[in-house]
């Protein structure tokens, strides 16, 4: 079951972004705008979102809340922090941090709508892989429509005599 709650303080009567899960049995809504959104490029969102990097969207704990499904959220707690799932189909939902126990973290692309604040911030950049993209110019592959690539790597001339 999900630690976190919707709080008796929380004002719903603004503007909100909504988000689900891939197969929406678990909704949620945030009250905008949303606190801070940055990209984290750490080891341990890595694995946990099974992509280069994650993309956040942080709200107050007391602006958050599930509509629907929380019933099918799961938990991973590994020394305090908290990341949370749909049981369902897998999604990672939640992450909270000791460090900020007011706060819940959202992964950006589960919204449905805009969430008053785009991700200006990278963290952890050290520890991007080598293999990430990192705004090399990109070309059209020719025969695969919206499929764009690096291209060949240069090929090594040989010296002359």
């Amino acid at each position: 079951m999900p630690r976190v709650r919707s709080g008796a303080a929380a004002v719903w009567d603004g503007p909100t972004a909504e988000g689900q899960c891939l197969c929406g049995a678990v909704q949620f809504q945030i009250t905008v705008p949303a606190r801070w959104a940055w990209h984290d490029h750490a080891d341990a969102s890595r694995r946990a979102h099974g992509a280069a990097y994650a993309t956040y969207v942080g709200a107050y704990k007391s602006r958050f809340r599930f509509t629907a499904g929380a019933d099918h959220v799961t938990c991973h707690d590994d020394a305090g922090i908290k990341r949370s799932f749909c049981a369902r189909c897998g999604s990672p939902l939640l992450y909270e941090r000791p460090r900020a126990p007011e706060m819940v973290n959202i992964p950006r692309a589960l919204f449905l709508t805009r969430t008053g604040r785009e991700p200006r911030y990278h963290l952890n950049i050290d520890e991007v892989p080598d293999w990430a993209y990192a705004g090399e110019a990109l070309k059209p592959l020719k025969g695969f429509p919206g499929v764009v690539w690096t291209g060949p790597k240069p090929r090594k001339r040989k010296p002359l005599p």
